[in-house]
């Protein structure tokens, strides 16, 4: 019976990596065939000024991105592998009222962009922690850590109401999507990643999580870059002129720019600043908006947690932050 097993296997096998090579080597042909074909054209279109423009975009949103995505499953598969699942229960409160706000806080530590947070809520929550409190996590972490409100107050200098304002409405949005999430998030919007060898620990599965996580994630980051640069491109400047004008108007465009832009979030505060035509409350929001919504982030969240956790998450983020930003704006600016 077992040798029966073996060679079924073997067959298996050998029928799988036929159809493989087979599709493979007629896709290959495929696109010979076509690059001969309209290779000249295609060639000449890439040396036009916007397909350079968007070429440069994209590459910079990628490059700029990929040293904190590592930075976060680098992270992220260290908890997975040496951290016990019962210490981080321990270092939060039990209710989810306390342990958001905490959350919250905790993401000082984290010295990243939102790329890297995504993939540590995950492991977190695989961990044992709380929804509500990694999502708080999530959205602080890029946010609110020294890294980010030291670049801050080097890009507004002389104006530390801009630092204090942008820690207090992020800090304040992260907060209120965890309460939020608690009170009525609903588990089967959350999709939880799995790993291939989840009972394992050591050196092995710190190795295992450090490589799904970066190529899951990369994909959906250069996804992301890919739509971020071609808003950049299609979008013409003088649309954006319009807007200034009006301090309503400019504030939801400049948060809707956030989403669309993926700056990381220790640089969007250099681009927020470059902005001086828009009042100080639009700017705040750019800079609140961005690390917590953008095309990037939104398609990792997808990836890492399902589409409706996505769309519902980010869309309710986007809300919070916005008026976060305007309210703290209208009190400190």
């Amino acid at each position: 019976m077992q040798n029966q097993r073996t060679v079924a296997d073997g067959l298996r096998v050998a029928v799988r990596a036929l159809v493989y090579a087979v599709l493979g080597g007629a896709a290959l042909v495929a696109v010979a065939t076509v690059v001969s074909v309209l290779g000249p054209t295609l060639a000449l279109d890439l040396y036009t000024p916007a397909v350079a423009a968007w070429w440069t975009v994209f590459t910079a949103i990628s490059v700029q991105a990929v040293p904190f995505l590592l930075l976060g499953t680098v992270v992220s598969a260290a908890i997975g592998a040496f951290v016990p699942e019962r210490a981080l229960r321990r270092m939060l409160p039990r209710s989810p009222a306390l342990a958001v706000p905490v959350a919250g806080v905790a993401g000082v530590v984290l010295p990243g962009c939102e790329c890297a947070s995504v993939p540590v809520a995950g492991s977190l929550m695989r961990r044992g922690v709380a929804p509500a409190a990694a999502l708080a996590f999530l959205l602080s972490a890029p946010a609110i850590n020294p890294v980010v409100l030291v670049a801050t107050s080097i890009a507004f200098p002389g104006q530390p109401q801009m630092v204090v304002g942008r820690l207090l409405a992020s800090l304040g949005t992260a907060v209120v999507m965890g309460w939020l999430w608690a009170r009525f998030g609903k588990e089967e919007w959350l999709r939880l990643p799995r790993r291939a060898a989840p009972h394992t620990t050591g050196a092995r599965a710190f190795l295992t999580g450090l490589q799904h996580d970066f190529l899951h994630a990369g994909g959906f980051l250069v996804l992301g870059a890919a739509a971020a640069a071609t808003f950049n491109i299609v979008v013409p400047r003088s649309v954006l002129d319009v807007f200034t004008g009006s301090p309503w108007l400019s504030v939801l465009l400049l948060a809707l720019l956030a989403v669309v832009l993926c700056v990381c979030s220790e640089a969007d505060a250099f681009v927020a600043a470059s902005l001086s035509a828009f009042p100080a409350t639009a700017r705040l929001a750019f800079m609140v908006v961005g690390p917590m919504v953008d095309l990037k982030l939104i398609a990792l969240q997808a990836g890492t947690f399902g589409r409706a956790f996505a769309l519902r998450f980010s869309s309710v983020t986007w809300v919070v932050a916005v008026t976060a930003s305007v309210l703290v704006g209208w009190w400190l600016l």
